[in-house]
């Protein structure tokens, strides 16, 4: 059995969470702005169809990438080096996650209902959810959402209009966390898609360790500004 949330922002101990389904902890709740960041902190995100209840998850092991550790194919970097583009920072953040909630193929809807794109809104007008945003012929092509606190960034989703669109507004933003001193990159779950871009999975006892000393160093407020054409800098 797994804890159903009252209204207090506390979480069960994550040794609760189920085995199978990996991670299961919690279910019930909101998706108020102090819950999302408290959830966060603790190692622990949302995910659920638009018809379940809230549910709340913390896997072994966790996906994660660091940024110091990107890789970036021979195919991908010719492209990112000399397709014609524009990589944004929170300029278009509702319309990001609008994107990754469109129906995927087999027209399927995605696990991004409106209450989620409300909640999250939400975050990125306190300054903590961000948008990176690929732009071609003015037209936004792709991008990806996610939190940061501290140190450490949270992925969430991704999505594209035009080919490769979510990997070059991806390499941008995580070779920018890395000059921004950002030490981790929760992935989640395991993708073969990740893994290629050198994430890997680690202990839920270290991810939780790391993360607690990320979130603990100085915030950077959003919104972010960063404009770039091409190749990032």
């Amino acid at each position: 059995m797994i804890a159903w949330l009252d209204h207090s922002l506390r979480f069960p101990p994550l040794a609760h969470a189920l085995a199978e389904p990996n991670g299961l902890l919690a279910a019930g709740g909101d998706l108020a702005p102090q819950r999302l960041l408290a959830a966060y902190r603790a190692g622990i995100f949302p995910w659920y169809m638009p018809d379940e209840p809230i549910l709340w998850w913390s896997p072994s092991p966790r996906m994660v990438l660091v940024p110091a550790e990107l890789y970036v194919g021979r195919s991908l970097a010719k492209v990112i080096r000399h397709r014609d583009y524009e990589v944004r920072f929170d300029t278009a953040f509702a319309a990001v996650m609008a994107g990754c909630a469109a129906p995927r193929g087999g027209g399927h809807g995605t696990w991004i209902s409106d209450e989620m794109r409300a909640g999250y809104g939400q975050l990125h007008d306190q300054g903590y959810a961000h948008s990176a945003e690929c732009w071609i012929d003015g037209e936004l092509a792709g991008g990806l959402y996610g939190v940061a606190i501290g140190r450490m960034f949270y992925g969430e989703s991704m999505f594209a209009r035009a080919p490769d669109a979510s990997k070059m507004a991806f390499v941008h933003l995580v070779r920018w966390l890395q000059q921004q001193g950002f030490g981790l990159i929760d992935c989640q779950m395991r993708t073969d898609h990740l893994a290629r871009f050198g994430g890997r999975e680690i202990p839920r006892d270290e991810f939780i360790v790391r993360l607690k000393s990320l979130t603990a160093q100085p915030e950077l407020p959003g919104p972010w500004y960063y404009r770039a054409q091409g190749e990032p800098r």
